[in-house]
């Protein structure tokens, strides 16, 4: 018989500034969220999540689906962190090619990584119809689009590898990719049509009403601020008390050194976070969106310093990249997001910015998202490389299958040795330099 949570019947405490959802264009049209009630003395469940971003979100609705009962603990509200803050793009694949994939893990492994990751963004588009989630969902195809001729062997490669394997991809030349995007500069891409867009704080809200309505409990502007074993069971700490489960995922992502601070010290050092940097312009005028990635696609490119980009359903555009490893303090942090559409959509170059934003995303230095089980009951998923919109949801859907059946072969990908990175403390400091360095070099190399 499992654990049934507490009900509450308390109304949501005042959240702090640093607990308030940023200003955003995610955050000006999203859906409402569901009002989520901190936690309000102890309770007791099967599962407890710490992090309702997107691998929280679907590990507890997987989970409470399979029959546990499951607590979320959220420290502001749910898709506060990068999860309601990135550029919506559902991302199928990873950093790394798919032959890269089987020489790091073999053959049997890597075929099933390689599966899951190419059909991440299924979960995702099947999550948001199952659901019924107004998310401005669309499947509209991914160009990843070269930059630079020195790139483009590598890009057709891999779009050659996922092809042979299946996949929805296909290579554009230069003419074709420059008539799908209306972008100037780019000399080929991989498209990608597994790929999409979604409003991605709308998803994530709506992944929370589903999962509140399958008989999970969210309890928002709770902080887990301690973690311990006591009696075979996991008590997670909060300032409005203690939840007891039997089983525990972290699921902080780039946060984990943040709201998430202390519970994990070594998984706060195993990866690098950093800040992505979006602008949305005002709705573009009837000949500009006829101009513009008219036929729905999303890009990424090959640069260094790379740039990525939509049109939301409003028509307005959205650009984002790299930004600094701090979060941004005013407009001009944001300059070289404006110099990028101008160089790449040269036709924009005018038109009013409405929107500035940022959130953290997770890098690992293997750039292969990181699953960790340090002790039983005790697990750990992180590390998307700025994909995590489809790679999380895929992977939280997993492991709460996993947190309730104990069945490791529906894990998609090895569990890991949980390892701080070298030196994690001055990685800042190289980081700087090595975007800095990265912005020259996209200048100057063609």
């Amino acid at each position: 018989m499992h654990d049934a949570p507490v009900m509450s019947t308390q109304t949501p405490s005042p959240m702090s500034d640093a607990n308030r959802l940023p200003p955003s264009l995610w955050a000006a049209s999203a859906i409402a969220g569901p009002v989520c009630p901190p936690l309000d003395g102890d309770a007791r469940c099967d599962v407890a999540v710490v992090g309702a971003g997107f691998t929280g979100l679907t590990t507890a609705l997987a989970a409470v689906e399979a029959g546990a009962s499951v607590i979320v603990l959220e420290a502001s509200e749910p898709g506060w962190g990068a999860s309601g803050r990135n550029g919506g793009q559902v991302n199928a694949g990873m950093k790394i090619s798919p032959s890269e994939v089987v020489s790091k893990f073999g053959k049997e492994a890597g075929d099933k990584l390689n599966t899951f990751v190419g059909g991440s963004a299924d979960v995702v588009f099947s999550l948001v119809e199952k659901h019924k989630i107004d998310c401005e969902a669309r499947r509209g195809g991914l160009l990843f689009c070269v930059a630079q001729k020195g790139k483009l062997e590598s890009q057709r490669s891999i779009c050659i590898d996922w092809a042979a394997r299946g996949a929805a991809v296909r290579w554009t030349d230069e003419e074709e990719t420059s008539d799908l995007t209306g972008a100037h500069g780019y000399l080929g891409a991989m498209a990608d049509m597994r790929c999409g867009r979604v409003q991605p704080l709308s998803y994530a809200r709506g992944l929370a009403h589903a999962a509140l309505k399958a008989g999970a409990r969210i309890c928002g502007n709770t902080a887990a601020t301690g973690l311990s074993s006591e009696n075979g069971r996991w008590k997670v700490s909060t300032p409005h008390g203690a939840v007891f489960a039997r089983k525990v995922i972290l699921a902080t992502n780039g946060y984990s050194g943040f709201h998430a601070s202390g519970l994990s010290p070594k998984l706060d050092r195993s990866i690098i976070p950093i800040a992505s940097f979006i602008i949305a312009t005002e709705p573009l005028s009837d000949n500009l969106r006829h101009s513009i990635l008219p036929h729905g696609h999303c890009t990424a490119d090959t640069r260094r310093f790379l740039y990525y980009t939509s049109v939301d359903a409003a028509g307005r555009l959205v650009f984002g990249g790299r930004g600094l490893l701090r979060d941004p303090r005013d407009a001009q942090d944001f300059a070289h997001l404006q110099a990028g559409i101008a160089a790449v959509f040269p036709q924009a170059k005018d038109v009013q910015i409405a929107f500035r934003w940022s959130g953290r995303i997770a890098l690992t230095l293997d750039k292969i998202p990181h699953l960790h089980e340090p002790e039983p009951g005790l697990l750990m998923a992180l590390g998307y490389n700025g994909r995590g919109v489809a790679a999380g949801s895929a992977l939280g859907t997993a492991i709460g299958q996993y947190a309730v059946t104990g069945d490791a072969s529906t894990l998609p990908l090895p569990v890991s040795t949980l390892a701080p990175i070298q030196f994690h403390g001055l990685r800042a400091p190289f980081m700087a330099a090595a975007f800095s360095w990265q912005r020259f070099m996209d200048k100057i190399v063609k």
